[in-house]
């Protein structure tokens, strides 16, 4: 049976523009349209204009503590600055990722959880299964958002909503009027750029979308550039890097996880720092243009000791780079491993992250 996707406000302009479309996590999604190179070229150095209407975002309204919110992620909400946000995690028992996300905080009882496409309804009945008050909404429907990252980003925006937005900071947000009605503007995204992410009504994201394209700044991006820009720079990617069967101490993530507060999984966390983990995440670079891909294997004197989990060319480093799981004792830097999967096979070694270094994302 044909997968039912679903779609976009904006979906009808992907087309219009001749983009590639794909699927992606439920929802019918521009891979491309020049081209990734092309387009990934232009984040880099100008700003692009990605479409992320697919995102899922919830309110909880209440008392954090007493509704339960407080215990459900792997960092403190009632900490988090009002007009900040704050990046972690929603686990499951056994420690394993549900999901990565961000929390929004918009006033002292009120906050917006912004989570991925594909896991927005189990996160969703995840949360409310572990809240104990508060009123709890799925506002996903009634949401557009747009993504706006590159260089020149900054001063598109100041051109269009004003000084207001040159003055926020990383990971802070404002509450502004566009287009007649309020929109977040965050100083958030997942590229490694300096960058936006816009949240407005679904009814006005197409005007905001035809209005930022007016400019000769900006061009739209699809999502395969948007996985060259975030794995240039090491963000994991939920369904390929991380997943319910990945703690955050395996992933490298633990410092998104406060120990000092209760949280569900935490129990089966202190037990895997005590006892240690059985794999762990590395990044590598390839010795040539070749990009490993996707369940490739990780091998060290001719064993498999490791799986490839995300893998691109990075025109940024002119090489392939990419990000897997394997055993503790091959993960320090500088090892040598061999990417293998049939008759490829290509020469690697485990570098630090982030592979590429000069990104404008705290500019």
């Amino acid at each position: 049976m044909e997968e039912q996707l679903q779609a976009t406000p904006i979906c009808s302009r992907h087309r219009a523009l001749n983009a590639l479309m794909a699927p992606f996590g439920g929802w019918d999604m521009p891979i491309q349209y020049e081209g990734i190179i092309a387009e990934h070229t232009w984040c880099r150095t100008k700003a692009s204009l990605f479409d992320i209407c697919h995102m899922g975002e919830f309110i909880f309204q209440g008392d954090f503590e007493s509704g339960g919110l407080e215990d459900v992620f792997t960092f403190s909400v009632k900490s988090i600055p009002l007009g900040r946000s704050r990046y972690g995690f929603l686990l499951n028992e056994q420690g394993g990722i549900i999901d990565d996300l961000i929390v929004f905080r918009i006033a002292a009882d009120k906050v917006m959880i912004v989570v991925n496409a594909a896991t927005a309804p189990k996160d969703f009945a995840a949360i409310k299964g572990r809240l104990k008050g508060g009123v709890f909404t799925d506002i996903t429907a009634a949401t557009g958002k747009l993504d706006l990252q590159g260089p020149l980003s900054r001063d598109v925006m100041v051109d269009l909503f004003g000084e207001e937005v040159a003055s926020i900071p990383y990971f802070k947000f404002v509450t502004m009027d566009i287009l007649g009605t309020p929109a977040i503007v965050s100083r958030t995204g997942y590229t490694g750029e300096l960058g936006y992410e816009i949240f407005i009504s679904a009814e006005k994201v197409c005007e905001l979308w035809d209005l930022l394209l007016m400019d000769a700044r900006v061009k739209p991006a699809g999502l395969g550039a948007r996985d060259v820009l975030r794995l240039e720079v090491g963000y994991s990617l939920y369904g390929s890097d991380i997943d319910e069967e990945t703690t955050p101490l395996e992933a490298g993530l633990d410092g998104f996880v406060n120990f000092d507060k209760s949280f569900v999984g935490k129990e089966a966390l202190l037990r895997v720092k005590e006892q240690g983990v059985a794999r762990k995440k590395i990044a590598f670079e390839v010795a040539g243009r070749r990009s490993p891909r996707h369940h490739y294997d990780i091998c060290s004197a001719g064993s498999t000791v490791g799986s490839v989990t995300s893998g691109v060319f990075s025109p940024m480093l002119g090489r392939g780079i990419g990000i897997g799981f394997v055993t503790p004792e091959h993960a320090a830097i500088g090892t040598p491993l061999t990417i293998s999967h049939g008759r490829v096979s290509m020469e690697a070694t485990v570098c630090e992250l982030p592979f590429f270094k000069d990104g404008s994302v705290r500019s």
